[in-house]
């Protein structure tokens, strides 16, 4: 029999999990990133040159508005294009830090700069693995590539250099000539992708059925899952402040189809949820 203390957790997780959707502010696709001044024009990528992010960040000069690492040349390039596109101050995107093997982020960032995507949604020119963005359109792209200017540093891991580099670009962004204003707002295509608030049910009414995978993130103390296809397309985003409720809400929806793979999100949502509470960096495991 359940103790007291475990009703009462129970109470507090169907509560939580049942309250609606936050209104978010920007930036508004989840991640992994350090937002110094958000009205700042320049934007910098450490590609996968993880722990340079925050690194960057620390003590940064003037003009730097978010530093965050990409690691994948399909979903991280839009997740940036995203969160670009809904702040209009953001002229610049220095492309630093080391390459992911194989997925070669920087240099399939700097393609797309020089020749947008196909009717295929695929980046020509670009070389790494799946260079393709499904969830974004060739209307964001065009407006991506015309806001904003490419900085090649790739393979720089200096901070004091990337510093310097920051400060002497946001002194240049005065100089030039502003886009069309654009205020911000959520990314194009955001509104129509299904945010889902998750909620604890019986397990015993729940129908599995095939599903696609999970990308976890921790926003101050909201676990966010992002639901993907197996062409990268993105399905919905669960939120909830525990892990017990989001992945009771992936099972009663069937959006798990094996079991190893509900093994594999519970674990990984157990230790989002630890590390939400202790205020530590979360990365997720691979499967």
């Amino acid at each position: 029999m359940p103790s007291r203390m475990e009703d009462f957790g129970f109470f507090l997780s169907r509560v939580f999990a049942s309250t609606k959707a936050r209104r978010k502010t920007w930036p508004f696709v989840p991640g992994t990133y350090f937002v110094t001044d958000p009205d700042a024009p320049v934007a910098v990528t450490t590609l996968g040159s993880v722990d340079l992010a925050e690194a960057v960040s620390l003590d940064s000069p003037p003009g730097l508005c978010i530093v965050g690492k990409v690691e994948t040349e399909n979903i991280g390039i839009e997740k940036i294009i995203k969160n670009i596109l809904s702040n209009s101050a953001i002229r610049y995107l220095v492309c630093a830090g080391n390459e992911p093997p194989r997925h070669l982020t920087g240099a399939t960032m700097i393609a797309l700069f020089e020749n947008g995507i196909d009717e295929d949604h695929r980046i020509p020119g670009a070389p790494g693995m799946r260079p393709i963005l499904p969830n974004t359109s060739a209307e964001e792209v065009q407006d991506f590539r015309r806001r904003v200017e490419p900085v090649d540093m790739i393979g720089c891991t200096d901070v004091q250099a990337i510093h310097a580099r920051v400060a002497e670009l946001a002194q240049t962004a005065d100089a030039r000539p502003a886009p069309t204003p654009i205020a911000s707002r959520m990314p194009a295509g955001t509104t129509d992708i299904q945010r889902v608030a998750a909620a604890g049910v019986d397990p015993q009414r729940i129908k599995l059925d095939k599903a696609g995978y999970f990308v976890i993130h921790v926003e101050d103390t909201m676990l966010l899952v992002e639901h993907y296809s197996y062409k990268e397309e993105l399905i919905r985003v669960i939120e909830g402040r525990d892990a017990r409720s989001i992945y009771l809400t992936l099972v009663r929806n069937g959006w798990v189809s094996q079991l190893d793979h509900a093994a594999y999100l519970g674990k990984e949502l157990a230790r989002a949820e630890w590390c939400a509470r202790h205020g530590l960096a979360f990365v997720q495991d691979g499967a």
